[in-house]
């Protein structure tokens, strides 16, 4: 057992020497390389996330300005019923025959084609 410790100790007290022992022919990349890389992982990121997120949330902003009165809408909870009343922040949402909700413009999911609702 106190061989093996002895071993171990030994490996850990050579890494340092190990690891600068690399090719001193063999470079990493140059400072434009190193540009070429940072800029191609910022495109990356931006098509990538940034841009659609961007993009769903332009749309979404356009959907809660267009709630009106009649529309058909889904919440991102699931429930599917006929807008009632609309005010600022909230709408009011008719799900049954005299079964009317609260919600908030933020939790509309998606505005439905009108006779949607009837098809259900």
């Amino acid at each position: 057992m106190k061989s093996i410790k002895l071993l171990v100790a030994a490996l850990f007290a050579a890494m340092p020497a190990l690891a600068m022992a690399q090719d001193a022919g063999a470079q990493g990349m140059g400072v434009m390389g190193q540009v070429i890389f940072f800029a191609g992982f910022i495109l990356i990121f931006y098509f990538l996330i940034w841009r659609p997120q961007s993009k769903r949330a332009k749309e979404h902003k356009a959907l809660m300005a267009g709630l009106n009165k009649g529309d058909e809408v889904v919440t991102s909870g699931g429930v599917a019923g006929k807008i009632t009343k609309v005010s600022d922040d909230f709408i009011v949402v008719e799900i049954a025959d005299n079964v009317e909700i609260k919600v908030q413009k933020v939790a509309v999911a998606a505005a439905l084609p009108k006779g949607t609702l009837k098809d259900i």
